[in-house]
């Protein structure tokens, strides 16, 4: 059974840094397509990063090019999002998120991923 755990939200003040991580487990991670994604109240959810099998291509919303940075560890089976320069409309919940088809082109469309976390809160006071 796939499980996506994620962990590291929180608050902090414009400017800050969080660096959120989704641990993975129940299925072959390396093989598979993982992103981020974020949801306002009353939002749809939106893509914010996405990721390779092996960690060579990255793809990012155009809101957040330059600040965050996706990355994963296949050995631990971890994803992982370093969010810099936050400002209060990153304000939101975050989810992690995997493909569990082969993944063969990289997108952002949330629709081609299959399993997601419960999400983390983050929290950008101003």
């Amino acid at each position: 059974q796939v499980q996506l755990v994620e962990s590291g939200g929180g608050s902090v003040q414009t400017g800050g840094a969080l660096r959120l991580s989704c641990a993975a487990s129940g299925y072959t991670m390396s093989r598979n397509c993982m992103g981020w994604f974020r949801q306002g109240p009353g939002k749809e959810r939106e893509a914010v990063a996405a990721i390779s099998p092996g960690g060579a291509s990255t793809k990012y919303a155009d809101s957040v090019k330059g600040r965050f940075t996706i990355s994963r560890d296949n050995v631990k089976n971890m994803l992982y999002l370093q969010m810099n320069s936050l400002k209060p409309e990153d304000t939101v919940m975050y989810y992690c998120a995997t493909t569990l088809n082969r993944c063969l082109v990289l997108v952002l469309d949330k629709s081609q991923y299959n399993s997601w976390g419960q999400g983390t809160q983050v929290t950008v006071s101003s």
